[in-house]
């Protein structure tokens, strides 16, 4: 028998309970882990708290990353013994995901943990972080540079933008930080963030093309925030765009692209291809300090998670929430 968290539809609606199962119950794949940590995401909010029709699959055990070690496996990669981190690929959508004590998943969707973290730390970190990666290897490969000018980052509280912050002040960038909270602006300085910006500067409709601004950006809003980010980015820089915080239209026109040469990234971490995965792990490895960590990320149990998940979607979280499935 094991912990986890379910979410069952019915005819009167979502339920979200904490639940023991029988291994048996456990879903198809190829490798078996004791899970030690997973986390919160945004993803994860919207399926606890029914917001949004995230879980295609019923009854789910919700939680997008786990990690932990492997204790059967029928994939030549894995053996029992190796601690592996699972980010996304539908996990706690349509398979049961990381918020349990045990997880039955397919080989080819898990990666090492980098000898750089423990286990809790990789969890930190999660999809947020990995993200976060993912779209400053996006930048670079796009040719930004430090000398270019500042990056901006919105959504700077959240799990994507604490480690985007510290990744881009470790490699040398000027960062300004877009918040609405403006009480953590010494939150926002400690990661690395130089500017803070009020949300509310970019949140609502502007000019076509306005004042460049930015080398590049990394953007978890969309909607009004991305549109202004692109039309204050200068001529030929980036904007890495992962999350929907404000919504998922683009209220922008062509003018900055084919005016600026601006470049939009679109940054998926669910479906990476796996060389894409290793390259953002291998990044936080090398540019991400372990002590940053222990800044953005607070622990809770298992039985803690429902609330916490509410708290996540009413915005009085920041950074990460890692989750201790065992306590």
């Amino acid at each position: 028998m094991f912990s986890a968290i379910v979410i069952d539809k019915t005819d009167d609606g979502q339920t979200v309970t904490l639940q023991q199962l029988d291994e048996s119950a456990l879903p198809e794949g190829d490798v078996t882990i004791d899970v030690a940590f997973s986390t919160l995401n945004f993803k994860d909010g919207l399926a606890i708290t029914g917001s949004s029709p995230v879980v295609r699959k019923f009854p789910m055990v919700p939680g997008i990353d786990l990690v932990g070690t492997v204790t059967e496996s029928g994939n030549s990669e894995w053996k029992a013994g190796d601690t592996v981190v699972l980010n996304g690929w539908g996990v706690g959508e349509v398979h049961w995901g990381g918020l349990a004590q045990k997880a039955k998943l397919k080989g080819e969707w898990l990666v090492p943990l980098p000898s750089a973290f423990t286990p809790a730390q990789a969890m930190a970190i999660g999809t947020a972080g990995y993200t976060a990666a993912l779209c400053v290897d996006a930048l670079i490969d796009a040719g930004v540079t430090p000398d270019q000018g500042e990056v901006l980052v919105t959504g700077a509280t959240g799990g994507v933008g604490s480690v985007a912050i510290a990744l881009l002040k470790k490699l040398g960038f000027s960062v300004a930080a877009l918040t609405g909270k403006a009480s953590e602006a010494d939150y926002l300085k400690s990661l690395g963030a130089e500017t803070i910006i009020e949300r509310s500067e970019m949140s609502e409709k502007g000019k076509p093309l306005q004042k460049e601004r930015w080398a590049g950006v990394v953007d978890t809003a969309g909607s009004f925030t991305l549109a202004n980010a692109c039309a204050q980015t200068k001529y030929g820089g980036a904007v890495a765009a992962c999350g929907l915080a404000q919504g998922m239209d683009l209220p922008a026109t062509v003018m900055p692209f084919i005016l600026r040469g601006v470049s939009l990234l679109g940054i998926d971490s669910v479906m990476a291809p796996k060389a894409k995965r290793l390259k953002a792990w291998d990044r936080l490895a090398k540019d991400l300090d372990p002590a940053v960590l222990d800044t953005i990320g607070q622990t809770i149990g298992l039985g803690d998670a429902i609330d916490a998940a509410k708290k996540f979607m009413s915005g009085e979280v920041k950074g990460r929430y890692i989750v201790d499935v065992n306590a």
